[in-house]
């Protein structure tokens, strides 16, 4: 195999998992125009993100599909194609219904794009012996980073979603085609287990709870925070999302130093003080005077954050596909129970609340984290 293909092999995958963050930022970044463009209240939009949560979790047997039949690098092509053409969809919705059911496909594919990525991921790590699993979702941040930023941009240029996505789906699509075709031949199909829902067992609860109480944080922050800085202290549609991006970028520069910590610190000791650090972070975004200081809140949530997910993934991944997939099933339940969660404590308590909610599941995370023994 020439050097230059080989090259190409290496830059593929880093190509894919900025492209999913840059998707997915975009799409979190505009959430509170989004709402606003359909004048929806808390309630009604913890449904509608319910439907994301929805979509994510009955995907699995989707990405079984077509995980079995054409391999991780065809399902990428193909579930990435779908996806670009939801969020357009999303920017299109004219009322909460339409919004409900696009969303519902959002978490489809974005699932399965999510599942054949970390697939090739955990399939490379296992052929190089390095731990890489940090660094990529790393770039996944740095994606979401540059999604909200753009959708920070837009807003504050009075530019609706509609018109942002269309701007953003030709550019993306050649991306996708382009690190799909550099992307290692993976000779056809995968073995996956083919069933409707996969739970973890044994010494796998614990990672897949772990998974749970990750995503739901995570969802949470991506899909609630602009609109904590909105209502709570009167942010602007241009300063709102900033806090995905605070949160974004500092989850980013932890992730690209993370492998080199796990060789030092270990997995479990990083998730656990990792989750602490996030709890006080929330606390202080609560309790902060100005959105400003709540902008430092949520960056010190990033980095507290940031590490949980490649490593658990990574957990998992040594253990098996079967492992792989049943910890991110689980996973994609507390994404599904999550943001509408966080939604219902907002419409009876208030989005400070709702803030502080987040603050006590990583105060659980901690908890689960130190006693999970396949994180090394």
């Amino acid at each position: 195999m020439s050097a230059v293909r080989v090259q190409a092999q290496q830059f593929s995958l880093p190509v894919l998992f900025a492209l999913f963050g840059l998707i997915m930022g975009s799409w979190a970044g505009r959430i509170p125009a989004l709402a606003a463009g359909v004048n929806v209240s808390h309630s009604a939009l913890s449904m509608v993100l319910l439907c994301g949560g929805l979509g994510a979790v009955v995907s699995y047997p989707i990405s079984s599909f077509l995980m079995s039949r054409f391999g991780a690098r065809k399902t990428l092509l193909i579930s990435g194609m779908a996806l670009l053409a939801v969020l357009v969809s999303i920017g299109m919705a004219p009322n909460v219904s339409r919004l409900m059911m696009a969303v519902l496909m959002l978490g489809i594919t974005a699932s399965t794009f999510d599942v054949a990525m970390n697939s090739a991921a955990t399939r490379r790590e296992k052929q190089s012996g390095k731990s890489e699993m940090s660094r990529l979702h790393g770039l996944a941040c740095a994606g979401g980073l540059i999604g909200a930023t753009l959708g920070s941009f837009m807003a504050s240029n009075k530019i609706a979603p509609a018109q942002h996505f269309l701007m953003l789906v030709g550019p993306l699509a050649a991306i996708l085609w382009m690190g799909v075709t550099m992307l290692e031949a993976d000779g056809g199909g995968e073995k996956v287990a083919k069933k409707a829902f996969v739970l973890p067992r044994g010494p796998l609860v614990l990672l897949g709870l772990l998974g749970f109480l990750g995503s739901m944080a995570e969802g949470s922050i991506a899909d609630w925070s602009g609109l904590f800085l909105k209502e709570h202290f009167g942010a602007s549609d241009g300063l709102a999302p900033l806090a995905l991006s605070s949160f974004s970028v500092m989850m980013l520069m932890s992730r690209m130093v993370g492998d080199k910590l796990k060789e030092r610190f270990g997995a479990q000791r990083l998730v656990t003080l990792g989750a602490l650090v996030a709890a006080c972070g929330l606390m202080f975004a609560v309790l902060s005077p100005n959105a400003y200081f709540a902008l430092g809140g949520f960056a010190i949530a990033g980095v507290g954050l940031a590490l949980l997910f490649p490593f658990v993934f990574s957990a998992a991944g040594a253990q098996g596909p079967t492992a792989l997939a049943a910890v991110a099933s689980m996973a994609y339940s507390g994404s599904l129970m999550g943001p509408p969660a966080i939604g219902a404590v907002a419409h009876f308590v208030g989005m400070q609340a709702a803030i502080a909610y987040v603050g006590g599941l990583a105060l659980v995370i901690a908890l689960v984290a130190c006693r999970t023994r396949l994180l090394k």
